[in-house]
């Protein structure tokens, strides 16, 4: 297996290469999905860093939501971030667990969601975001009254701290698409 270094220095590690504390967490990666994504190969550089991405990818995505609304907290971030890797990614990943393309499209142009709730989680997420938290009162009363719970506003918290690892990642190696990401551009 080759490792690819990229412009910015960062190696995309495999399980050969990566440091001995990432080994068995790509070996996980790759009994997961079938390969190593580009991510996780990133990841690895900081062990801590990669096992706490996969804990808490593992916990959002058991969190309470559903696929949908997992869906608009990730993309909603992903984004609102402008995470060249993730959008893509993410995009594959609705696909995989069919996820309507009208939720899929309109998360990816920012345009609105055709269903009321997932348009209030959408903006309750970027408002979470761009706030850092500090989200007004009434935004908080605009989510509980179109059904969702107070578990639901600190999973947001959950999906995000997972987004930020990956993004802010993605951003600063300039994290290379895996091939199956790109038609997803």
């Amino acid at each position: 297996m080759n490792t690819t270094k990229h412009s910015t220095g960062f190696t995309v590690h495999n399980t050969e290469t990566a440091p001995e504390g990432s080994k068995q967490l790509l070996e996980k990666s790759k009994k997961a999905y079938g390969y190593v994504p580009n991510l996780h190969g990133v990841l690895a550089e900081a062990p801590g860093l990669l096992e706490a991405y996969q804990n808490l990818h593992e916990l959002f995505a058991n969190s309470s939501f559903n696929p949908n609304e997992l869906t608009v907290v990730w993309q909603t971030i992903n984004v609102e971030h402008n995470c060249h890797y993730c959008v893509p990614a993410h995009t594959a990943i609705a696909k995989s667990m069919q996820i309507d393309d009208d939720i899929i499209n309109a998360l990816k142009n920012n345009t609105e969601l055709p269903d009321n709730k997932l348009e209030v989680l959408r903006n309750t997420t970027l408002s979470i975001v761009r706030n850092r938290g500090n989200i007004p009162q009434n935004e908080i009363e605009a989510f509980y009254d179109a059904g969702f719970t107070k578990r639901q506003l600190l999973d947001i918290v959950l999906g995000l701290a997972q987004k930020t690892i990956s993004n802010y990642t993605n951003s600063i190696a300039e994290t290379p698409l895996d091939e199956g990401f790109k038609k997803f551009v």
